[in-house]
């Protein structure tokens, strides 16, 4: 007879440990948590424990937060020590870029409350007396920071957890999952099986392998990584505090602080970065390390060493070199695993003991209320697919490897193991300039650099060279006509004889009536927030064609086919690889696609907000009349053979009406002008009433998902409202996360912003109080080093009773 539990973690390390731990606080305590060894015993034991507020990501920045937070009281609820260290730490700038990623990342924590400051060079002195401040400008110091053991960490969050009732079973090796006919879940171990509802593959080192169990290629890869501990300093012994952590991207590529009276200088070594276990993590690996590799780490040990002057001449005592998880992006994986009803990763941590418990608490508010209090879009699982294999894993990985200790630029192209999803138009749009970002594999232009200019991307927290040629190309979109390849859309077609019912329960709009129409719409969860904002064209009687952002293509699946009912004659199909995307946009737009179509294309014919099969160049393609810039314009669905064709003829056609190219970079800034949400806006963090978008909703259509709780928020004060700003930005516009001021107080962030240029403003959103959120509204908004003067618009900045695209 099997055992029986809610949940099933399987991994004891800093993840599976906090996870449990978090469960447990939200009520689930009937969980088991399965460790094949010893808890710590994979990659947290060796770990160097450090927790600092210095990130610019907002996510990231309240895991950073909330981990320090617990960490100081853990020790108190368990009586298991955790030996926090509250030294602070320093990240050191030498560059005019380096301070910029500073001074944003203060924005940043200023909207998150964290304590943070820059400091110049005698302010360090003071803090931190023996390091080398050569070509040192600032330093960020943020004086909550500090570190951790490691494994006291993970002991106090399992104890915190079977204190509330939870099962942490040791030396009980999980050998393989099996799906049971009922939906439950039958973890096998070397000493019996229990059934489950929800698994979580919490196995670090192993995930992969774990993953495969359930015939999932999860991307993850082990990077061996390098700290060294010298021998006892004579300069600190009489001191009667802790340094702070230093952390020098740029001469150590890593960090440099006290281990007791010791000097610790970890590594992240800028060249040759070294994968293990690429075939699999053996089973018997307990608190397993490497030899050290000095040839690898030598120059940037070197540097350190320089930097800390009472280090160079003493010995090692101990040196670290062990084995930790990257996947290609950098980011966990947490949340849902593709194609799987009740199965969670909670694994992929290259940062363990710094943004562990925060993965624990929100993944657990995600698994019992169905959502998280945070955006979790960046760690969702289902934003790798297919095209993630094993050679872009490993190369993503090296990659992020890499960049550790590099500057994070807003946009920061990652170029490795590309390309791996093109259109048609790759080599044609490569050679016209495009310079391309990578979206969910698929490659889109982001701007295109002009005659004889270098082409390759540039990256800055200030206005870059690509601002006048993002410029022009807006230009041509608004003067003339643009044409833009988005094929990185997810696409589902959902047809049968109940896909009108099931959408409408799906969706919070009323889904078209008649065929040809269009509307937009968002899919919410139980709690009311978003999940995904889509469009729907009803193209037949019976079948309704799904366009949303390209990295929610298996959230959306996924969600679709988990609520349809049993008997619902209902068939969902991902036809995102099969048709290929043109934007024609432009008050010359129709000119030009008449000349390829003998289709009519006049408002009678072919009204606004419509859709309809055409012919296009001979070919077959799925038209939608509707403009994400707000112009004149036709979306083109065509069969992805059939894209050079189309686009060839489009660009002969519009030789004459000044058609031009533009990239994604345009497109942001467009929409910024007509006012559109993005997806930025749009997350599992905030309801439609906070989102500001209840104008696309239809609550007396009947029910649908979320819909309860919709109404309800309708009956509270909202926590903050999405507010449409323009600013005086100067030489800098908004990154995201920037932080809003009024009288002086923080009232919010700005969730996307870019520079409107064809307004000739600065344009954001940000989620504000609600008092600061009402038009007219005067705020000031902190880029980078400076308050900037805002006020918040009641209209778009362009054509603001949206005449153009009604054309």
């Amino acid at each position: 007879m099997a055992e029986q539990a809610r949940v099933v973690v399987i991994g004891g390390g800093i993840m599976g440990t906090s996870l449990l731990y978090h469960l447990a606080h939200e009520g689930w305590t009937d969980c088991v948590l399965l460790e094949k060894g010893e808890l710590t015993s994979g990659s947290t034991w060796h770990a160097a424990g450090q927790v600092t507020h210095s990130t610019s990501s907002f996510v990231l920045g309240r895991m950073a937060g909330y981990a320090i937070e617990l960490y100081r009281r853990l020790e108190a609820e368990t009586g298991q020590s955790v030996t926090w260290h509250g030294c602070g730490s320093l990240r050191v700038a030498y560059t005019e870029d380096e301070l910029d990623w500073l001074h944003h990342t203060t924005s940043v924590g200023r909207v998150l409350g964290h304590p943070m400051e820059l400091v110049g060079p005698e302010r360090i002195r003071e803090l931190h007396p023996f390091y080398n401040l050569d070509g040192i400008r600032a330093a960020l110091h943020t004086p909550e920071d500090g570190h951790v053991d490691p494994a006291g960490a993970a002991f106090a969050l399992a104890k915190g957890a079977r204190m509330l009732g939870a099962k942490v079973l040791r030396q009980r090796r999980a050998t393989g999952i099996e799906a049971l006919p009922g939906g439950e879940w039958l973890v096998r171990t070397e000493a019996g099986d229990i059934r489950c509802e929800h698994i979580v593959n919490a196995g670090g080192t192993y995930a992969r392998q774990i993953g495969e169990w359930l015939g999932l290629d999860l991307p993850i890869v082990n990077m061996t990584h390098h700290y060294v501990v010298t021998d006892t300093v004579p300069e600190f012994l009489d001191l009667e505090r802790e340094l702070p952590v230093v952390r020098d991207d740029r001469q150590v590529s890593g960090y440099v602080r006290m281990e007791q009276k010791s000097g610790l200088i970890g590594i992240y070594e800028k060249a040759n970065p070294n994968t293990v276990w690429d075939d699999g993590t053996p089973w018997a690996s307990e608190n397993e390390l490497f030899e050290p590799d000095f040839d690898r780490i030598a120059p940037w040990l070197e540097n350190a060493l320089e930097r800390m002057p009472v280090l160079a001449e003493l010995g090692l005592k101990r040196t670290v070199h062990g084995a930790i998880t990257h996947p290609p992006d950098g980011n966990m994986l947490l949340g849902p695993l593709p194609g799987l009803a009740n199965a969670w990763a909670c694994c992929g941590c290259q940062i363990g003991l710094g943004w562990g418990p925060g993965a624990g608490r929100y993944l657990a508010q995600w698994m019992v209320h169905g959502a998280a209090d945070v955006n979790m879009r960046e760690f969702d699982p289902r934003r790798f697919g297919p095209f993630a294999d094993r050679d872009y894993q490993i190369a993503k990985a090296r990659e992020d490897y890499l960049l550790r200790h590099e500057i994070p630029f807003p946009g920061l192209n990652r170029p490795a193991g590309r390309p791996v999803k093109t259109s048609p138009l790759y080599g044609r749009l490569t050679e016209a300039g495009a310079i391309h970002e990578e979206i969910f594999g698929w490659e889109r232009p982001r701007w295109y650099a002009g005659k004889g200019a270098p082409q390759r991307d540039v990256h800055a927290f200030r206005r870059a060279p690509w601002f006048d040629r993002v410029a022009e190309e807006c230009r041509t979109v608004r003067e003339a006509a643009g044409i833009l390849d988005l094929s990185a859309f997810g696409k589902i077609d959902v047809s049968g004889p109940n896909a009108e019912t099931f959408l409408d329960r799906m969706v919070a709009n009323r889904v078209p009536r008649r065929t040809g129409g269009i509307v937009l719409t968002h899919m919410l969860n139980r709690l009311g927030t978003i999940e995904a904002e889509m469009t729907v064209a009803r193209m037949e009687d019976d079948r309704f064609y799904l366009l949303f952002a390209a990295f929610h293509e298996l959230r959306v699946r996924d969600w679709l086919v988990r609520h349809r009912r049993p008997g619902e004659q209902v068939e969902i199909a991902n036809v995102s690889e099969d048709f290929g995307c043109l934007v024609l946009s432009g008050p010359r737009a129709r000119n030009i696609l008449g000349t390829i179509t003998p289709d009519l294309l006049d408002n009678e014919g072919f009204p606004w907000l419509r859709a309809r099969e055409i012919k296009a160049a001979g070919i077959t393609v799925r038209a939608l009349r509707l403009s994400y810039v707000g112009e004149l314009g036709w979306e083109l669905h065509v069969p992805m053979a059939g894209m050079a064709r189309v686009y060839d003829a489009l660009r002969e056609a519009g030789r004459p009406h000044g058609l031009g190219n533009f990239g994604s970079y345009a497109l942001n800034a467009m929409r910024l002008e007509k006012g559109f949400k993005g997806t930025s806006e749009l997350t599992n963090e905030v309801t439609l009433p906070e989102a500001e978008v209840m104008r696309f909703v239809k609550l007396d259509k009947g029910d649908f998902v979320g819909r309860a709780a919709t109404v309800a928020s309708l009956g509270s004060p909202p926590r903050w409202r999405c507010a449409y700003l323009a600013i005086e930005a100067g030489d800098a516009d908004c990154n995201g996360g920037d932080a809003v001021f009024a009288d002086g107080k923080v009232v919010g962030a700005v969730s996307s912003g870019a520079y409107g240029h064809c307004v000739g403003r600065s344009l954001a959103f940000a989620y504000l109080k609600p008092d600061c959120a009402a038009p007219g509204t005067e705020l000031e908004v902190q880029i980078l080093d400076t308050r900037r003067p805002a006020v918040v618009l009641g209209k778009p900045a362009y054509d603001p009773a949206s005449e153009k695209p009604r054309g």
